[in-house]
């Protein structure tokens, strides 16, 4: 090994500081003070020192160029939760908002709040320990991520290492990773001349970009950060979210392109008018504005719902919109039995995405918009992501347009629909329905659930016609020779099914619990559950009071749990799965 001189340490040490320093005078501020050619020269006068001498530092530029192709992405936990925020879709829900946050906080006076554009891409997490950039990992379920640190190193505009600040002993910034507009349509003209599917939008292609086995795909794409929040952090004390993004931005991270410090809610709504009248001069998508509680001793005090902190929201701009028409109107049977109408539609793009499918919400809302087959409508992507029917442009009725009636029977069971008190679903009550039995059986077997790999819905379907699943603790009644004589299985196919069941015998509290499917129990909610009981027996006749004084559960999913688990069917199935192998460990 060659000894490294003092004096080229020296040299290799100075280069990779100037060097980092004009990325980010580059890349973060674009303002750069040398020429393009000047960059060069210095960047390969590092790299050939680097090479020579096996001297190369962990924020050297030179690691930003990709690494040998990865086989899968690790998972990471996040020390904090990355939470998702809640919507308000008008001003009203805004000024609701405050007043929330004044209730909770039981003052009368104005609340300093920060506001800032809404980027749509993907969040993401930076971990720094002693300065320099540890782990990248995305958000994932709130709890556990994956790690794409290869790839966040190819944004220029990521620090590798923390500089003219105090540096804390470790930190989480957390962000956002967006595609400029400009690059994203260059991106998408090179894909359609290689005969490639072009992206809907931006934010797909981030994402597709950040998760590229292949960091060498990712380094092409020109991908971008702005980073807004803090997650856990040791060694340092910030007071407010202002104090924080301040430090970000003398830390050289990249912020958002605009952020206000006002007080009062008057003020935040001025500033989301200024951001909606700037929108469209922004070079990223920006959907809406982020409001937070600037404090972060009143956002400790306001705490968290289920999923969402309550000491902030996202205001979201009016959505993409487009005009097509109702051509039917079906009825989909939910696993909980609630009953959907769902309008199908001529297809029309909207923001990008072919939309052929809208829901109706349930028939209140029909009888309200006096919404028919036939009829010409105005559809919006709430949130420019769920589509739904916003108007009706009755100028272009026939008079040949249907109205669909209420439902008294289930379309699929036939079994009698009723309509609980204070609610406007209409739910089947049919025991044995079979739309619910295998929305459940797909549920069970989801991803997100018990990973069962090749039980899909066709699956589903085929052996649930075929009487050999009838329930989910059927599936691991399954054997090889009951699969060989379907249609869709052969000898592998059928043996893959079979080794997938097997392996999902062994799973998680958290994973078991969501599942099971009970009402108002997302995956969020389970995991919460399992952090609070340390095996599914500890739920077993659970007490109203063991899940009400949880913190993040809600009266409404506190009942409903304490229901499904005092249910005597329930504990049987759930013994039963037991006696076929299922193992639950309580890991996370």
């Amino acid at each position: 090994m060659i000894k490294v001189p003092g004096h080229i340490e020296e040299q290799i040490e100075k280069l990779v500081k100037e060097l980092n320093y004009h990325c980010y005078r580059y890349y973060v501020l674009d303002s750069p003070v040398i020429p393009d050619e000047e960059y060069d020269r210095q960047y390969r006068s590092l790299k050939e020192l680097e090479e020579h001498y096996n001297y190369i530092l962990a924020d050297s530029p030179t690691q930003r160029v990709g690494a040998p192709a990865l086989d899968k992405f690790e998972k990471v936990k996040h020390a904090e939760p990355m939470l998702s925020l809640d919507n308000a879709f008008s001003h009203d829900e805004v000024r609701g908002f405050d007043e929330r946050v004044r209730r909770l906080l039981k003052t009368e006076g104005n609340v300093e709040y920060t506001v800032e554009p809404k980027y749509d891409g993907l969040a993401m997490e930076l971990t720094y320990k002693n300065g320099i950039l540890y782990k990248a990992s995305t958000r994932g379920d709130g709890y556990e991520g994956e790690d794409v640190t290869v790839n966040i190193k190819t944004i220029r505009a990521v620090p590798l290492k923390i500089e003219a600040v105090d540096v804390p002993e470790e930190i989480d910034s957390r962000g956002e990773v967006y595609m400029d507009l400009r690059e994203f349509e260059a991106l998408n003209r090179e894909r359609e001349k290689e005969g490639g599917p072009a992206f809907a939008n931006p934010r797909n292609a981030a994402a597709g970009s950040v998760r590229q086995l292949d960091s060498s795909i990712t380094v092409k794409r020109k991908l971008h950060l702005a980073c807004y929040g803090i997650g856990a952090v040791k060694g340092m004390d910030f007071k407010s979210q202002w104090e924080f993004v301040k430090w970000l931005e003398k830390a050289r991270f990249p912020i958002p392109s605009m952020i206000r410090l006002v007080e009062g809610i008057d003020r935040v709504l001025e500033v989301i008018k200024e951001i909606g009248e700037k929108r469209n001069t922004f070079p990223f998508e920006a959907d809406g504005a982020v409001i937070k509680v600037n404090n972060f001793e009143l956002q400790k005090m306001l705490g968290i719902k289920t999923r969402e902190p309550r000491w902030a929201t996202a205001y979201k701009f009016p959505a993409h919109q487009g005009m097509t028409k109702i051509n039917e109107i079906i009825a989909s049977v939910g696993r909980t039995g609630v009953i959907t109408p769902v309008a199908l539609l001529e297809p029309v793009r909207i923001g990008g995405v072919k939309v052929s499918r809208s829901t109706l919400h349930n028939w209140d809302e029909i009888d309200r918009k006096d919404i028919r087959v036939g009829d010409t409508v105005i559809i919006e992507r709430a949130g420019d992501v769920i589509p739904h029917v916003i108007s009706i442009i009755k100028d272009s009725r026939t008079g040949n347009e249907k109205y669909l009636k209420k439902k008294k029977k289930c379309p699929v069971c036939g079994s009698a629909v009723e309509r609980d008190d204070g609610v406007v679903a209409y739910r089947c009550v049919g025991l044995n329905c079979p739309a619910q039995v295998q929305e459940r059986i797909r549920h069970y077997a989801s991803r997100a659930a018990m990973d069962i790999e090749g039980l899909g819905e066709k699956n589903v379907e085929l052996l649930f016609s075929s009487e050999l699943i009838k329930h989910f603790v059927d599936i691991y009644k399954l054997r090889k020779e009951d699969l060989l004589g379907l249609p869709r299985f052969a000898e592998k196919s059928a043996q893959n099914l079979i080794d997938a069941i097997e392996k999902s015998k062994h799973t998680t509290l958290a994973r078991f619990l969501y599942s099971l499917g009970v009402l108002h129990v997302g995956e969020y909610a389970a995991k919460v559950l399992a952090r609070n009981f340390k095996d599914i027996e500890e739920l077993y006749h659970v007490k109203p009071e063991m899940i009400i004084g949880i913190r993040q559960i809600g009266d409404k999913i506190a009942d409903s749990i304490t229901r499904f688990f005092n249910d005597p069917q329930n504990l049987t199935t759930l013994k039963t799965l037991k006696s076929l192998g299922i193992k639950i460990s309580n890991l996370f």
